[in-house]
């Protein structure tokens, strides 16, 4: 199966959406080589600003070029979210101004740069905010449409991408706040986000082999919520499992918590990164340290059997 880097995928979809949309502007914080956005910058030098090491700056200019009519994506690693919280809570956000924030290097798959680089909070930081949509696409072609519909939508949107490659699946339906059933199950049901996709596929491959009939669900799309397909599949399975690649506090988890408890729910469980920072490593080396490969996601929800 192809493997490509939604980041990879991120800066693909801003060239092919500023060929059809001259609105279409991207700002990045010295860092456009690893976010992709250099693509960008190539294909149209007169709509790329680089800001320096000034993330701060970067989304202050974003607010005032959305007044103006553009639409600006701002890239930088997700990591560095917290450097301009305040300009994207109260510069942004407050006022609903029409700017895009596509983050990358998230989680602990960034690798060997380590906890001080490996963001687990992001979800959690923007899924608070009034008036922000929060996408966390699964694979290259999510990626895409998480570009074209962040484009479309009148107001602030977080994008989450990943330095690791990952498989790339046949294009599925999108439709913004819906989630994606990718497998129906009656046993227990498994939602997932981002690249932990391909270790949840085989986690439910590996349940199936011990007689385990899982449901797996993923949303790219966190903030709005499908409160209505997690209810769905809470009351059809009962036993219920978030996997994240991302703080087990205020993310996926809590996300689905928020949407299901008093729904049926009988068993509750998430599974992502336990109130830890990262640390340095190869990437695969680190998601069986944090318990989030295929054979340990499915050892951890065939316990509950």
């Amino acid at each position: 199966m192809e493997k490509k880097a939604v980041r990879v995928a991120y800066g693909e979809a801003l060239v092919k959406l500023g060929e059809h949309n001259e609105k279409v502007v991207v700002l990045d914080a010295d860092l456009a080589a690893a976010t992709m956005t250099g693509a960008f910058k190539k294909a149209y030098p007169d709509r790329f600003f680089d800001c320096g090491i000034a993330e701060a700056n970067m989304v202050d200019m974003a607010a005032g070029m959305s007044t103006m009519g553009l639409i600006p994506f701002c890239s930088t690693f997700a990591v560095f979210a917290g450097r301009n919280y305040d300009q994207i809570r109260n510069g942004v956000c407050y006022p609903k101004f029409n700017v895009k924030f596509g983050f990358s290097h998230a989680g602990i798959t960034l690798g060997e740069d380590g906890g001080s680089h490996q963001a687990i909070e992001d979800l959690a930081l923007m899924r608070v905010l009034p008036n922000m949509t929060v996408f966390v696409p699964s694979d290259a072609n999510e990626c895409y449409q998480c570009v074209e519909a962040a484009a479309k939508i009148e107001g602030p949107v977080y994008i989450r991408t990943a330095r690791l490659a990952s498989p790339v699946y046949d294009p599925r339906p999108f439709t913004v706040g819906k989630g994606t059933v990718i497998k129906d199950g009656k046993d227990c049901v498994i939602f997932t986000c981002g690249i932990m996709m391909e270790h949840t596929l085989e986690a439910v491959e590996i349940l199936g082999s011990k007689g385990i009939d899982a449901a797996l669900v993923s949303f790219h799309t966190l903030k709005p919520f499908d409160d209505n397909l997690a209810r769905e599949y809470t009351a059809k399975c009962k036993k219920v499992f978030t996997v994240e690649e991302h703080s087990v506090i205020g993310g996926l988890g809590d996300t689905v918590a928020s949407a299901v408890i008093g729904k049926g729910v009988e068993y509750f469980e998430k599974i992502g990164i336990n109130d830890i920072f990262g640390q340095s490593g190869k990437p695969a080396d680190l998601l069986k340290e944090y318990g989030l490969t295929g054979p340990q996601i499915a050892e951890r929800i065939a316990k509950a059997f």
